[in-house]
């Protein structure tokens, strides 16, 4: 049974989690509580057999996640020093390190308001999918101050670096499309078709082999800032271990599907997962 938390919501269904920001009375802006609650999830969530993908996305209708609260994360820790410490820890946390590790796929569902630093989660994710009508904004530059944190390093890892410095320069938001245009997300849909989507994808990757995802998207992080040598040899220790650790033997799968059923080929026939016996 899943844990219960004060500022969010964990739901289950058929192997996808939803791991939910719930302050929708703040736009989902992130309280230290918050913090606090979403590094706790992340981390049993890591080793929860019943989560296959993780989805994470905002409570309601409005919002994704406004940034941080400014009241409860700034002005009311300034004064305790202890607290925000512990805070900023968290913060950085989960939003980067547990959701850019996390062993599963993770999709963000953009569905609505993302402003400042909620663009770190979202780009800490595999996957994200927004909503034609969401809103994004880095609207730092109109307080006086930058997209701190690490949130200009994400911007510039997602988007291209005069889109990027564009909308943290003016303070301007984009929607849905425009995020899905300057490479921000994967795929936008109207906000009511929104969920239905999401599911649609996850459900499209848990046909895949649990190992072989985790092995890519670990492999893909990872090479992303190595030269030709050192990613030649990554790859092919990734390789080997994931040979070694794949429980569901996907490797002879995939090859028996294309080289003996003839029911598998890239564009015609899809890839058929066994999942492996439960002991």
């Amino acid at each position: 049974m899943a844990k219960k938390y004060e500022t969010v919501l964990i739901e289950k269904s058929e192997g996808i989690t939803w791991l939910i920001m719930n302050r929708p009375d703040k736009r989902n802006a992130m309280s230290p509580q918050l913090h606090l609650d979403m590094d706790d999830a992340l981390d049993d969530l890591a080793t929860d057999e019943e989560t296959e993908i993780l989805v994470l996305t905002g409570a309601g209708e409005e919002a994704f996640c406004a940034g941080q609260d400014i009241r409860l994360y700034f002005r009311g820790t300034e004064q305790d020093p202890k607290t925000r410490a512990k805070a900023r820890r968290a913060s950085n946390q989960w939003r980067w390190h547990r959701l850019s590790t996390f062993p599963k796929p993770t999709i963000a569902m953009v569905n609505g308001f993302c402003f400042g630093g909620g663009f770190t989660q979202v780009s800490a994710c595999d996957f994200a999918i927004a909503a034609d009508e969401a809103q994004f904004g880095l609207s730092e530059v109109n307080w006086g101050i930058l997209p701190g944190g690490i949130v200009s390093w994400n911007v510039v890892q997602m988007m291209n670096f005069r889109d990027a410095m564009y909308y943290a320069m003016t303070g301007d938001t984009f929607d849905g499309k425009k995020a899905k245009e300057i490479g921000f997300v994967n795929l936008h849909f109207p906000k009511a078709k929104l969920k239905e989507e999401t599911i649609k994808f996850a459900k499209k990757l848990q046909e895949k082999s649990p190992a072989a995802l985790q092995y890519t998207k670990e492999a893909v992080r990872a090479v992303r800032f190595m030269n030709e040598p050192q990613a030649a040899d990554y790859l092919n220790a990734k390789s080997d271990a994931l040979k070694h650790n794949d429980k569901e033997n996907s490797r002879q799968q995939g090859m028996k599907q294309f080289l003996d059923d003839k029911s598998y080929r890239p564009g015609l026939g899809h890839f058929k997962r066994q999942k492996a016996a439960a002991k």
